[in-house]
């Protein structure tokens, strides 16, 4: 038996030398290897830090060029159509608006309807309401402070100093053609970028870079979003918090918003939304959502001004009828200098 156990002792320290002459080179490699890895980390880690400063600057940016120019108008035209099974046109509207500066504030003044030029008095009406809504957000806004103090200094230069002080842009908040464009209002999500590669978008060179949000719905939007809406009927909602967080956290992480991004500038070009499946909907049994999609485009009609220029939206959704597609679109052209200083007379009879 003490031979036998001997003999066993002597098998294994036989078949351990190797490996305990292996044992330091195995060591190295392991080193190096965990050292190699680290260093590709700290690379990702840099690489990732570099990408959301940048998307710092661009988010940041974003809301600055509707007040680059004192006075400027514009004109949208608004589409909504509904399209049925074998794409039957169920239903749709076409609008036109105009957007000029009066009292310090954009104004959406409505000119046409699926074609038909809208009445003096309804035109007017509807621009009163209009100023008076925007003048009520931008109070709520501003906390009861001054507009006037928070307004931006008038611009410089001969050619660009206006006659008529109404003309001048005093809003502090986003006219609703800008805040439309951005609707989404993504806000800076640390971490939740990558860069894809670079692009060519209408002769520019821009990175296009994809954004996993955590934080595109969120309570703080809703809250956003209802602060635009009569006082009295907000008070008298009760939302089931705990059901719209656990909503808007699913939307989150099904959703992806793509940007093209012109480096120099950091300015945004063109974005577009796409959700990745909200099958998570209640009411599935009455309407699944099958897909909704958003892009906006942005264009330069002033040097280094950019604006909105379209907006489009579609949604897909099954009925027990079959299929139903809504397409909205915003068309926002013909940007121009509002001619404050032009004169209407007779000229003489000679």
């Amino acid at each position: 038996m003490g031979s036998y156990g001997e003999a066993r002792r002597n098998a294994h320290l036989a078949q351990s030398r190797p490996a305990c002459q292996h044992g330091p080179t195995m060591t190295s490699a392991r080193l190096a290897l965990c050292l190699i890895l680290a260093g590709a980390a700290a690379g990702v880690v840099s690489a990732q830090s570099d990408l959301d400063a940048f998307m710092q600057q661009v988010l940041a940016r974003r809301d600055d060029n509707w007040k680059k120019l004192q006075q400027y108008v514009l004109d949208e035209r608004e589409t909504v159509e509904l399209r049925g099974p074998a794409h039957i046109s169920l239903w749709g509207e076409r609008r036109d608006y105009s957007w000029y500066i009066r009292d310090g504030f954009f104004i959406r003044s409505p000119l046409k309807v699926n074609g038909a030029t809208v009445s003096e008095g309804d035109r007017r009406k509807f621009e009163a309401d209009f100023l008076r809504r925007e003048q009520a957000r931008e109070k709520r806004a501003t906390d009861g402070a001054s507009v006037a103090a928070d307004a931006p200094p008038p611009p410089s230069g001969p050619d660009e100093a206006p006659h008529d002080i109404d003309g001048l842009i005093r809003q502090t908040r986003q006219p609703q053609f800008i805040s439309s464009a951005y609707f989404l209002r993504f806000k800076f999500d640390e971490g939740r970028y990558a860069l894809v590669g670079r692009e060519k978008l209408e002769d520019r060179d821009v990175l296009r870079i994809e954004y996993y949000p955590t934080r595109l719905f969120t309570e703080e939007r809703r809250r956003e979003d209802s602060s635009q809406r009569d006082d009295t009927r907000r008070r008298s909602q009760k939302p089931d918090t705990a059901r719209d967080n656990q909503m808007m956290r699913l939307m989150n992480k099904t959703s992806k918003v793509t940007l093209w991004i012109e480096p120099g500038s950091h300015q945004i070009l063109k974005y577009t939304f796409d959700d990745l499946g909200w099958d998570f909907f209640p009411g599935q049994w009455l309407v699944r959502i099958a897909n909704a999609t958003a892009s906006m485009t942005v264009g330069q009609p002033f040097p280094d001004v950019w604006l909105p220029r379209g907006l489009e939206i579609d949604i897909g959704m099954t009925l027990a009828a079959g299929p139903v597609d809504l397409h909205y679109s915003l068309d926002y052209h013909d940007y121009r200098r509002a001619d404050v200083t032009s004169k209407i007379g007779i000229p003489d009879r000679r």
